[in-house]
């Protein structure tokens, strides 16, 4: 199957300047992409799980169902890896237009290597921390990345309850270190269990993009949960 890129946002561009808000369609009803995507219309992002049934346990979307997502919305795509081998893979959502993709640092071979090509192809590099990782696998490697990924739930499945204390500690001390180097525009995002409550303690911590997915796609009106993920976020914020 041949794959063509779709268009992009500017690369290595944030939406604004604020708190992104970036829904999970993991937790909405993939049956009707099109739909989804039109109910998160007021969202920074839409995040994208990929999950290949090794890394962790559950499969959901791959490449070709990404290229799809990227035809049906003028959203930027976060991609979030949670696969075996990204150094191999991961180059290929970029390859489509991702925005953004994201692999986990506990999963690639030679992560520096990944970003470097990720941002070759256009896309913004991020790395993700599972909650048991040491913040110190990435502590000094800011600079290759564009965005750090801090799991407050275990990865694969949606639903869980978000990890406070460890999360805590993990944001401050990555946007303490930001600042030290002047990495301003470094994203510290968060996924798993973000509700209006815990977004505000994430934000206070350092976080500047929030992943959400039960609470947005399980509420009567999508973009009102959004609208109020924001409102916690800049009132925080």
């Amino acid at each position: 199957m041949t794959m063509e890129p779709a268009a992009r946002c500017t690369p290595g561009r944030r939406p604004h300047a604020g708190v992104l808000i970036s829904p999970s369609i993991l937790n909405a009803d993939l049956g009707d992409l099109k739909g989804t995507l039109a109910r998160i219309a007021t969202a920074d992002t839409a995040h994208i799980d990929v999950m290949d049934g090794h890394f962790v346990p559950n499969l959901t979307l791959g490449a070709p169902v990404v290229q799809w997502i990227q035809r049906y919305t003028t959203i930027p795509l976060d991609v979030h890896l949670m696969i075996e081998d990204p150094d191999r893979w991961a180059p290929a959502y970029a390859e489509l237009g991702a925005w953004s993709v994201t692999f986990h640092m506990e999963a690639a071979t030679s992560p520096l290597s990944v970003a470097r090509t990720l941002r070759s192809l256009g896309a913004r590099a991020g790395v993700a921390l599972k909650p048991a990782t040491p913040v110190e696998t990435v502590i000094d490697l800011l600079e290759y990345f564009d965005q750090v990924l801090v799991m407050t739930v275990e990865p694969g499945f949606g639903g869980q309850q978000y990890i406070e204390a460890g999360t805590t500690r993990k944001l401050e001390r990555l946007r303490e270190r930001a600042s030290e180097q002047g990495l301003d525009d470094l994203v510290l995002q968060v996924d798993g269990g973000v509700t209006r409550h815990t977004a505000a303690i994430a934000v206070s911590a350092g976080a500047d993009s929030l992943v959400a997915g039960s609470s947005v796609f399980r509420s009567a009106d999508p973009a009102a949960a959004i609208a109020g993920l924001r409102e916690v976020a800049e009132s925080v914020g």
